[in-house]
This record gives structure tokens, sequence and C-alpha cells, in this order.
């Protein structure tokens, strides 16, 4: 399958689970303190220094927390129907459709990117490239910041969300994780990882922020 229509046939698999992805997923932050913390520390970092982008929003609730926060934040996700519904749950919140392989926006164009699980679908090989969009666009001094599932290989399911539908995600050790910011041309703040909380798949959460140089 081509790159391309890896995309499209991913798109298509969450456009199919996009409301149960919705109502599983769109008020977890308020279980996750954490993750809240995580984006505190980022929000008072980028609030008031330009737009930032919510790279693979999902139903965009980290859009929505950010936004509560004083960040002029847009959502983008691969998935047509999970803008449609990220649009209908934040109507003060723009999204639009988008790919973070070729992101339609100009470069050092953002004051930041969170990406929360965006990366877990990309082949290992791509993240790199991935990687290295998402610092394109931010302008020097820009943001990053990414959570990922920890550990290697991947896992894979063939029923998702009650669905018969075969989606695989990629695992990262942390450290990799940093090499491969690093080459994007980011300076590593900090990695951190957590346990999964005891609602959460059984992996460990790893957080890494960035700032491109």
């Amino acid at each position: 399958m081509s790159e391309d229509a890896g995309q499209a046939d991913l798109a298509a698999k969450y456009d199919r689970i996009a409301e149960k992805y919705a109502a599983a997923f769109f008020d977890e932050l308020e279980k996750k303190p954490f993750d809240r913390a995580r984006l505190d520390r980022f929000a008072a970092a980028v609030a008031g220094r330009g737009r930032v982008g919510d790279v693979g929003c999902g139903p965009g609730h980290v859009g929505r927390y950010l936004a509560a926060r004083g960040v002029d934040v847009f959502g983008l996700d691969l998935s047509p129907r999970m803008v449609e519904l990220a649009r209908r749950r934040n109507p003060g919140i723009p999204f639009e459709q988008g790919d973070m392989l070729a992101l339609a926006l100009a470069d050092a164009s953002l004051a930041g990117i969170v990406a929360f699980y965006s990366l877990i679908h990309l082949a290992r090989d791509t993240v790199a490239r991935a990687l290295g969009e998402l610092t394109r666009v931010l302008v020097p001094g820009g943001r990053l910041l990414i959570a990922f599932h920890g550990g290697s290989g991947h896992v894979h399911a063939e029923d998702w969300f009650g669905e018969k539908i075969s989606i695989t995600a990629t695992l990262f050790e942390p450290d990799e994780m940093r090499d491969y910011l690093e080459a994007a041309g980011l300076a590593v703040d900090d990695v951190t990882a957590r346990d999964p909380y005891d609602f959460e798949y059984p992996t460990r959460r790893v957080y890494a922020a960035g700032t491109k140089r």
C-alpha cells in the first residue's frame, strides 16, 4: 500500500469509529492530572506568542483544554468525520482536515504544536519525516509537546471499538524518540513517562517536549 493510500485508509478507519472515540476520550483529561500538568506547562510557554496547532486533534479535547488557558489554538485531523465532531463539540475553535506528513502551513508559522498520540499509527521509518514536517512549521523558539505509547515493536487489534477494523500502533522507547526529535532540529527540553491509569490501555505513557533551534 502506498503512503497516500495508507493515510487514506487510516482516515477511513477513524471515520468509522469517530462517534465512539469521541464518547470515550472527550472528557478523559478530567481523570489525568499528569497530562493536565504537562499541558498547563505547555500553555504557559506558548500563550500569547501566536497560533498553536493541535495535530491529530481527534474530537478536540486537548485543543479545548489549551484554549481555556489562553492559547490561540486550532485543530487538524486526518479524519473528516473527526473534524466534523470536533467542530460540533468545540464551536469556538477552528478545525480542518490535515496530514502531518504534508502540512498545508507555511514555514515558521506556528508558535507551538501539541500532538497527543498522533504519531502512533505511523511506521517507525516515517516518524522522523513527520517530526521534520512539524518542526518546519514552527517558528524558531517554537514549542512541541508530544505524547505516545512507550515500548518496543507494535500492538495490533482486529476489533476496535466494537468494529471489525484492523489497526496497528507503533510503540517508541523514550531515548528513541529523543533521538528523532533532535534529528528533526529540536532541542529536547524533557522526556517524562508515567504508568498507565487503571482505565487506560496498559502501556507506559511518554511525553516529550522540545524547542525549535
